[in-house]
């Protein structure tokens, strides 16, 4: 989460929340042997973990020489002692090339995320933002609510590794150096400073913190105070955590009286070329047929927005229409398929119906799919601007100029079955 007040490197609040469980209700009531969590599938053998890859303990120590020249100044001899002893964490580097949200189709993604269950404790606890919150930063409890339950179950699943270790990890590693070790700065500053003790500097495996998920920099410039103890503690208060992420979408730009988009059809002939493209008002895609799928029309100042025609799983699954909400959203994950997530919880939390289209059953892309898919379409004069296996809208827009020089259904949709052909015929 970042831009303007150092929001720019957006999609790393929450970088790395994973799949999580649900939380048990508020009101805990007589049941029968529970069934599987609905965000869990139902107990199987464990398949067999690769082999982490041994730890080059001295490349790391080498970097971290590198890293206090660069960062530490006047502060290099407190830096250097959160750093002493520190091994990189292997798991950080497997989990980072494996994120859910970018490496899962989007409707495997959003079923396990939206679920009936975790819509009905999520307006259980709408009340659990404050009125004064939702007054300031225009924000709807539902919206904040349905993120306090993605990061972490409301509160339940924080993660427990060390921060500073993580992003080590992740600066070391160097596929975002510079954003990690940025982000390493700014928590060595939280424990330097006083803001919190290094054992309760604690996060997912990507150093995201609390039960909004904050990272290090967005604690600092956008971490709330909501309950006036003299502490952003967003790890032990509901009032802080929310409030803060409420800080955040504001400072993203939330538009107050605007939801996040719509679920619509499209009418047949539709050029999907046009999806993920230029942005333009309701008055533009309702004349070329497209409508909502449960009828009616945006409001009106949702109607003068330039929004965009979303297809996150191909012209085989739902069409969205996303308003520029739905963007503000990715300013906290930048990814479509958690945006939609938040989005369709707070709609499930506000009563309103559930999606008219299914979503395809395609089976998830490996690592070597995504990165040999992106390699393929940069070698064919398709530019993905890197490749770094993550399947975002640089890599959709080439494969959908690939797949109109080709005369194909330009969806800009990856599946399995394409990623393999490109790779055979890129050689």
């Amino acid at each position: 989460m970042r831009f303007s007040l150092r929001l720019l490197l957006i999609g790393t609040v929450a970088a790395c929340a994973p799949m999580l469980p649900e939380p048990p209700p508020l009101a805990p009531a007589p049941a029968p042997t529970p069934a599987p969590a609905p965000n869990r599938p139902a107990p199987a053998p464990a398949p067999i973990a690769p082999a982490a890859p041994p730890v080059d303990q001295a490349g790391f120590d080498g970097w971290k020489q590198g890293f206090l020249a660069r960062h530490g100044g006047a502060r290099r001899a407190e830096y250097e002692r959160e750093l002493t002893g520190l091994t990189p964490d292997p798991s950080v580097i497997r989990l980072d090339r494996n994120q859910p949200e970018f490496s899962r189709p989007a409707g495997a993604y959003i079923q396990n995320a939206v679920t009936t269950t975790r819509i009905a404790q999520a307006r259980q606890r709408t009340d659990r933002v404050p009125w004064s919150v939702v007054q300031r930063y225009g924000v709807p409890a539902e919206i904040l609510v349905a993120i306090w339950a993605q990061e972490s179950a409301f509160g339940q699943v924080q993660g427990d590794n060390d921060v500073i270790r993580s992003l080590a990890t992740l600066a070391w590693d160097g596929r975002r150096r510079d954003w990690a070790e940025a982000q390493l700065k700014d928590a060595l500053d939280i424990v330097v400073d006083g803001r919190r003790s290094r054992a309760g500097l604690k996060g997912s495996w990507a150093g995201a913190m609390g039960q909004t998920q904050f990272m290090p920099d967005n604690y600092l410039r956008l971490g709330v105070d909501q309950n006036e103890d003299g502490a952003v503690d967003i790890w032990g208060s509901d009032a802080d955590a929310l409030a803060s992420a409420a800080n955040l979408l504001a400072q993203a730009g939330w538009k107050r009286g605007q939801g996040w988009g719509y679920e619509v059809v499209l009418p047949s002939g539709f050029d999907y070329s046009e999806a993920e493209g230029a942005r333009h008002p309701w008055s533009h895609w309702a004349a070329r047929g497209v409508t909502l799928a449960h009828g009616g029309a945006p409001n009106a100042a949702e109607a003068r927005e330039e929004a965009v025609i979303l297809l996150p799983q191909g012209a085989r699954g739902p069409a969205f229409l996303a308003l520029p909400n739905h963007y503000v959203i990715r300013r906290y994950n930048n990814s479509v398929s958690y945006a939609l997530a938040i989005g369709l919880t707070a709609d499930g939390i506000q009563g309103r119906p559930g999606l008219v289209a299914s979503w395809p059953n395609d089976g998830p892309l490996s690592r070597e799919q995504r990165i040999g898919a992106q390699r393929a379409l940069t070698a064919l004069g398709y530019d993905t601007q890197g490749v770094d296996g993550v399947i975002g809208a640089n890599t959709r827009a080439a494969l959908r100029r690939w797949q109109m020089a080709t005369g194909r259904l330009a969806d800009g949709y990856l599946t399995a079955d394409l990623a393999d052909e490109l790779i055979r015929r890129a050689g």
